[in-house]
């Protein structure tokens, strides 16, 4: 990896466009003068009015229920230290992303130039009226315990310090399930904390509350064990001083020791000291971005182990962001006037028993696998699993609820469970989910137009995200000097050129001859059109020399998909390709077809085309619904459009009845549910919206998706390309290094499930 070209990158992502990775929007209407005398003078009298009546009424009124304070001093940021409340900005506002990609809550970040606890305590204090939560962030220990004890204490709003007790709760369920799957119990287990910060002190009290023992738990700080005569010490640390005679160093205190906690640094623990550690241990190095010892070399020196480790790379990651989100959701759903022990170990059960239950698809895709299950490799469920909304911050709503500190009270548990799938739902997270998925088993993408920088640039991040292995085409020397002029790394990546690299020439163009020979190709322009990377490209995927082709950027759509259809061909009894959008909205994500291969299809054509889009939609765990549009409404309008649309409908609910398909309908009739009922209660769609949009031609899908994409705010994922053999996946003119991005992970998706299928 190249890093100053990795450190630039991270710049220009805080910096382009709107500076900062956050920002306020209005959840009201604006348009009208007279929507701005509600939102403002005069209207906004009268909520404040209600308001000084009763103080409560501000959480009907406003924005303080769903919106918590990220606060820091700027202290102890990541593990960069002391470097100020300015410098810590950038990691607040990610926190406050955190906070609502995967809870929908809204955050406003504030540093505060504030070092003393008195300072701090008196600064947060004010701003109680603000805020329904207050997640306290990088402040250095031993402050932070002072200022969280005062602040939980003098305020009734939820307060919690999350670099303490995220990692103490992730860990706690990380604990309960390994030592169940080891068969230890924790009051009989011995414990080394190699540690002192917040987050071991607060780990430590967390695993004693678990049921450790305090006498079976051994601590260590830089300056070796705590032990009653340390005169260096505060009393929370003084508080886990051991009194066995038998421990000087950490190699003492990891003989016969059940479990190792690591949250202090990189390679501290050696093989030999895991050796001498007890029957079937259990391992938690959570030092970034190095742990205590390397996953790869504990695993082989104990093959007894459960490893957990704080990276992505490895299993069971003890990541906070599998608590936090979630445990502030139910403390503001419920109006808690604090962050409680009993929220707290409520939030940890969740975790661990969710770790136990049957692994949704979602999940599966996501990591691409097929049968994850609860065991030494899977002890804490994964970040993107979606039943973590409802699964904790039920549970923690829930313990506010019994432990008396909820102003509100919830009764209807699934009506709640329902309102956190639709705050976010799996269908925001789905580009996530194939990101995850495509790295789980990379494929080899090779590049038509490689001799461009954003080819380049995309192909750098996707190698170094592990999405895909990249194979370029194109002139050597050019290539080459793009990669100098802008810094791309790309290691020692495949390079061909059609044009001078004739190793596979011969072979591609007899196969293409031999293909083609009666569609008017003869040899000698089969070897012509080898020339041609779209054609070179083709025939590698054909060939087994690569999973699948990325073409389109600098060439029009027909002139890429041409090869393609020659080489490759189609699915057996598929009549025609068909290209997909996938539209990612706030709403969740909406697939449109056909909106470039199509011009005018008949109704046969949409009949092929809305199976072949549905099956697909199907391949990224979305149940498709689908709607064929017109500008009519169930024959409320006749012409050459909704005529065919009906009767496409009508061939579908004979042919396919499990398929859920209506029309033909007008777009804001598939995508209001609401109004559907209303007017149609008889449509097969009622309930819920279309997420699947088929379009009478060409022309109106996209129109359609680059309305959206422009003035929606939608992000367009795509051409996907349907009905192809293999993978080849056409870009947009012009698409950004991100648009490319997105599209690889599609491409290596697609291969993933092509290769399962076997096509």
């Amino acid at each position: 990896m190249n890093k100053p070209n990795r450190n630039q990158d991270a710049l220009n992502y805080h910096s382009k466009g709107r500076p900062g990775k956050i920002q306020v929007v209005p959840t009201k209407p604006t348009n009208s003068q007279r929507d701005l005398s509600m939102a403002y003078s005069p209207g906004v009298a009268e909520p404040c009015l209600r308001i000084a009546d009763n103080v409560d009424e501000v959480y009907k009124y406003t924005a303080k229920g769903n919106l918590v304070g990220v606060i820091s001093n700027g202290t102890a940021v990541l593990g960069l230290g002391n470097i100020g409340p300015e410098a810590s900005k950038p990691v607040m506002e990610g926190k406050g992303l955190l906070f609502k990609i995967y809870a929908d809550i809204d955050v406003f970040d504030l540093e505060v130039n504030a070092k003393t606890v008195d300072e701090f305590v008196n600064i947060v204090k004010a701003l109680e009226p603000t805020f329904g939560g207050i997640n306290l962030e990088d402040i250095s220990a031993p402050t932070c315990f002072e200022i969280e004890r005062r602040l939980k204490a003098e305020m009734k709003i939820p307060v919690m310090h999350d670099d303490q007790h995220g990692t103490a709760i992730i860990s706690g369920a990380a604990l309960l399930n390994a030592c169940e799957i080891q068969g230890k119990k924790l009051d009989k287990i011995k414990m080394v904390v190699n540690g002192a910060g917040a987050a071991a002190v607060s780990c430590s009290k967390m695993y004693l509350a678990l049921g450790v023992k305090k006498e079976n738990l051994v601590m260590f700080d830089i300056n070796g064990v705590i032990t009653p005569d340390r005169t260096d010490l505060d009393e929370i640390r003084l508080a886990f001083a051991t009194t066995r005679n038998d421990v000087k160093t950490l190699t003492d205190a990891m003989k016969n020791a059940d479990v190792f906690v690591g949250l202090s640094a990189g390679n501290v623990v050696s093989a030999e000291m895991l050796k001498v550690m007890a029957k079937n241990p259990v391992v938690f190095a959570m030092a970034n971005p190095d742990p205590e010892i390397s996953y790869d070399l504990a695993i082989q020196t104990r093959k007894d182990i459960i490893m957990a480790t704080g990276r992505s790379d490895f299993p069971n990651q003890v990541n906070n962001v599998l608590g936090f989100p979630y445990i502030f959701r139910g403390a503001l759903d419920v109006r808690a006037t604090a962050i409680n022990e009993e929220m707290k170990i409520a939030a940890v059960k969740a975790i661990a028993e969710m770790a136990k239950k049957p692994i949704p698809e979602a999940v599966n895709l996501a990591y691409n696998t097929t049968n994850l299950k609860f065991g030494r490799d899977y002890i804490i469920p994964k970040p993107m699993d979606p039943r973590l909304i409802t699964e904790v911050s039920s549970a923690v709503a829930l313990a506010a609820i019994e432990s008396g500190v909820a102003r509100k009270i919830i009764t209807d548990w699934e009506a709640y469970n329902e309102e956190l799938r639709l705050r976010i739902g799996i269908d925001d997270k789905l580009l996530r989910n194939l990101t995850y998925k495509a790295r789980q088993d990379p494929k080899r993408i090779v590049f038509a137009e490689a001799d461009t920088y954003k080819i380049l640039r995309a192909a750098q991040i996707v190698k170094e995200e592990g999405i895909a292995t990249p194979i370029l085409l194109g002139n050597i020397k050019r290539i080459r000097q793009i990669m100098r002029d802008y810094e791309i790394d790309l290691g020692d990546v495949k390079i061909i050129d059609t044009k001078d690299q004739c190793d596979r020439i011969e072979e591609y163009a007899d196969y293409l001859y031999r293909t083609r020979q009666r569609r008017g190709i003869t040899l000698t322009e089969s070897r012509k059109l080898l020339r041609d990377r779209n054609y070179y490209g083709a025939c590698m995927v054909q060939f087994g020399e690569a999973d699948a082709l990325i073409s389109g950027l600098t060439k029009d759509y027909a002139t890429t998909i041409r090869p393609a259809l020659q080489i490759i061909g189609t699915i057996p009894g598929v009549r025609r390709v068909a290209g997909m959008y996938m539209m990612i909205t706030k709403k969740g994500p909406v697939f449109f077809g056909d909106t470039t291969v199509n011009v005018n299809p008949s109704t046969q054509d949409l009949v092929d085309i809305t199976v072949l889009i549905e099956h697909s939609v199907r391949q990224f765990n979305v149940n498709p619904r689908v709607a064929i549009l017109s500008y009519s409404n169930f024959g409320s309008n006749d012409g050459p459009i909704p005529e065919k649309t009906r009767e496409a409908v009508s061939i579908l609910h004979e042919k396919y009845p499990e398929m859920i398909v209506d029309g033909d309908m007008q777009a804001n009739f598939a995508l209001n549910a609401d109004l559907l009922a209303d007017n149609f209660p008889f449509s097969t769609l009622k309930g819920r919206p279309a997420n699947t949009l088929i379009f009478p031609n060409l022309e109106s899908g996209n129109i359609a998706y680059k309305l959206l994409q422009e003035m929606g705010g939608a992000e367009a994922v795509g051409p996907i390309l349907l009905g192809l053999k293999k993978p080849v996946h056409v870009l947009q003119l012009g698409s950004s290094v991100r648009e490319i991005v997105n599209m690889i992970t599609i491409a290596v998706v697609d291969a993933q499930e092509k290769e399962k299928e076997n096509i």
